[in-house]
């Protein structure tokens, strides 16, 4: 017998505690990681309903819009969901860098003998 979460067709995500799922963001052409957050279950249906992406900020403890105040929005092309649906991977049109540092992915650094280095 297979598990329906697994295998079948409804979707069954499995929110922490918090309610959270965290949400990976890929671009849609190049397949460069831009960003890792997190979406609650309004985040996710403004997602699907808008086509720009939403996330929750643990931080601010509020719903936000990524692109808001930068109009850096990611306009969404796809939205995956992992075989356990516990993870989503949004494909996404980047309308500029999806850092908030200003860098084109927030994986702009990379690890070398135990220290950050740039990768840009």
């Amino acid at each position: 017998m297979t598990d329906d979460r697994e295998q079948g067709t409804r979707l069954q995500l499995k929110w922490d505690a918090a309610g959270l799922v965290t949400a990976v963001v890929t671009h849609h052409q190049t397949g460069e990681p831009l960003m890792v957050a997190h979406m609650n279950e309004e985040a996710l249906e403004r997602t699907i309903a808008g086509g720009e992406a939403w996330f929750w900020s643990r931080s601010r403890g509020r719903l936000w819009r990524k692109g808001e105040t930068s109009g850096h929005v990611l306009r969404v092309i796809e939205l995956r969901v992992d075989c356990d649906q516990d993870a989503l991977w949004l494909r996404a049109d980047p309308a500029g860098p999806a850092c908030h540092t200003g860098a084109t992915s927030c994986f702009y650094r990379r690890i070398e003998n135990g220290a950050l280095v740039r990768a840009d």
